[in-house]
């Protein structure tokens, strides 16, 4: 079964008495997909590595399926801005490492890394080294890398953000199917040891949260739209994103889709206009 995020009353301080996080409470169901927005400073990255467990909160707690998070963990997936990928490992060796780290058999290491490349549509790179691809084709290798161990959770830290107007976009895409069709570790306790070659359910999805400047990609990916005000940060909306399934670029001309887009850039300006007026005061 996939996870159940919650987080509770979170609070996160780098300067005592200046949040950048100040009571945080949302809950991500099993298998959803889920995109935060928010103005530069609101906390969203901070947000992210909390969930991740690399930084501890000052107050409150990460909760996943009830357990709380205490540190990083093989159940939650990050992929970041670049793609940190390690340059003289190959593109499958870099999708090996964590496998690698968890003891998982070479045999069935290769089958799996094998399997997401074909995924990801870099099968036939997997001899390569990082530099040899493009930025596109690195992000596609962090994913994969991030999916290796079967996350419960995938956290994606503006994984498009460098990437070119059309790359962006096929990416866009790219991760929406991934969620669609790559499901997690059925037992949600260990790395997946064989392929999975038949579609996943919600039930075996991971849960995904993104965070994203972007509001016209916000509202593409997500079935829920977060908006984080800044200064502190807390959630000011929470946002359900009612479009058809499986969702194609097409989407993005509709009247629903321009519709939703613009609600929640107004949303977004209005928490700006809110937060430079507190600055003025």
């Amino acid at each position: 079964m996939t996870a159940g995020l919650r987080i509770e009353s979170l609070t996160k301080e780098f300067v005592p008495g200046r949040p950048v996080l100040d009571g945080v409470d949302v809950a991500v169901g099993p298998g959803e997909f889920v995109c935060v927005v928010g103005a530069s400073g609101s906390g969203k990255s901070t947000l992210l590595s909390l969930i991740a467990g690399l930084t501890r909160p000052t107050s409150g707690r990460v909760l996943l399926d009830g357990h709380e998070v205490l540190g990083p963990g093989p159940d939650r997936g990050l992929v970041f801005q670049t793609a940190s990928l390690y340059p003289w490992r190959t593109v499958a060796r870099n999708v090996a490492f964590g496998l690698e780290a968890l003891g998982v058999p070479r045999a069935v290491r290769q089958e799996r890394v094998a399997w997401l490349l074909d995924e990801v549509g870099l099968g036939h790179l997997a001899g390569a080294l990082p530099g040899r691809l493009s930025g596109g084709q690195q992000q596609r290798v962090s994913i994969a890398r991030a999916l290796a161990c079967a996350p419960r959770v995938l956290l994606l830290d503006e994984p498009f953000g460098a990437l070119d107007v059309q790359t962006k976009e096929d990416m866009q895409v790219f991760i929406r199917q991934v969620w669609q069709d790559v499901a997690t570790d059925p037992a949600g306790d260990a790395p997946v040891t064989a392929p999975l070659t038949s579609p996943a359910g919600p039930e075996r999805r991971s849960t995904v949260v993104m965070v994203t400047h972007d509001v016209e990609e916000a509202v593409f990916l997500g079935r829920r739209v977060l908006v984080l005000s800044s200064d502190p940060g807390r959630i000011s909306q929470d946002i359900d994103i009612d479009l058809p399934e499986p969702r194609t670029l097409e989407i993005k001309r509709s009247p629903a889709f321009l519709e939703i887009k613009a609600a929640v850039e107004d949303l977004v300006r209005a928490e700006h206009r809110a937060h430079q007026a507190r600055l003025a005061s």
